[in-house]
């Protein structure tokens, strides 16, 4: 970290693969503690990271997906594999890795982000302006639809934009 204790500036990857997770969380297989609910996930096609004297030690993934809220279809940027090192957490860097994509996402044309989080996780997100989904939230698996059994949060890409109201559909696969 420099002398102000900012954390260098994230950058979008050109690609995210099973080694640059490794560098941030180490080998492991169930780096985001969700492998026991059996859930597919789809991989992230925007990736952005924040890289420390030449390791990456941060990373969030973005995917532009269908969503469904009560009567309105819609899109949302889901975003996903959010991971900071944990020798460097509690420093900024989620914050920073986290901005940079929604910065992005800004521009991509979803009103909404949306992300799925083990609850003890969820504060984190709370704490930088993310909302809580209030009700059950179905996404599609291979074996048909299921109520998510993560937490759901969402924020806005647009000034004034709310969160509708009535079910929520994720119309794919989660991210």
């Amino acid at each position: 970290m420099t002398a102000h204790h900012l954390p260098p500036a994230p950058v979008r990857l050109a690609r995210y693969t099973k080694d640059d997770q490794a560098e941030i969380l180490g080998d492991t297989t169930d780096a985001f503690g969700v492998a026991s609910l059996g859930l597919t996930w789809l991989p992230k096609e925007e990736h952005f990271g924040i890289r420390l004297d030449g390791r990456l030690v941060a990373h969030t993934g973005l995917l532009r997906l269908p969503i469904a809220i009560g009567e309105l279809e819609t899109e949302v940027m889901g975003v996903g594999g959010v991971a900071v090192a944990a020798d460097l957490r509690g420093r900024g860097l989620a914050r920073a890795v986290i901005g940079a994509a929604l910065e992005y996402a800004r521009t991509v044309g979803p009103p909404y982000a949306l992300l799925f989080c083990r609850p003890p996780i969820a504060p984190v997100y709370r704490r930088l302006g993310w909302r809580t989904v209030e009700g059950e939230v179905e996404v599609r698996q291979p074996g048909g639809v299921v109520v998510m059994p993560l937490c759901t949060l969402w924020t806005p890409l647009r000034e004034g934009v709310e969160w509708p109201g009535g079910a929520v559909r994720l119309l794919s696969l989660p991210m």
